[in-house]
């Protein structure tokens, strides 16, 4: 996927201490370090569009602008390394809306499709 890259912030150092084997939530997927980590993925792009990562229960649904994508955080597929599970389960929703997600030198890293930039609602659809 080629197209506009948005910088979405760095890591959150601060969900390090609770990665179950500092802190254990009991979840077997690090539930509290989930939450600490997508708590700082919310801005506003430059064409106005919102950009947010919410959590209910083992799903994540990715907002941008007037479309989602859900990712599940799923341990068998990724884990057992809770940040693997996280990143994947990320992955997977930004995939669904339309984007791709990922991490580049402690940066997370938003990649939008060609079609989802700027002016998009302007562009005639290709077949």
């Amino acid at each position: 996927m080629s197209g506009l890259k948005v910088a979405l912030g760095p890591e959150n150092q601060d969900a390090e201490k609770l990665l179950p084997a500092v802190k254990d939530d009991g979840s077997g997927v690090g539930i509290n370090y989930a939450d600490a980590y997508v708590k700082g993925i919310k801005l506003t792009l430059e064409d106005g569009r919102k950009v947010s990562v919410k959590r209910r229960g083992l799903k994540l649904t990715f907002t941008i602008g007037d479309r989602t994508g859900d990712g599940i955080l799923r341990r068998l597929q990724h884990g057992p390394d809770v940040k693997n599970m996280l990143r994947e389960a990320l992955r997977e929703g930004a995939r669904n809306a339309g984007a791709a997600f990922d991490v580049e030198n402690g940066v997370m890293v938003l990649e939008l499709a060609e079609g989802l930039g700027e002016n998009a609602a302007e562009r005639p659809a290709t077949a």
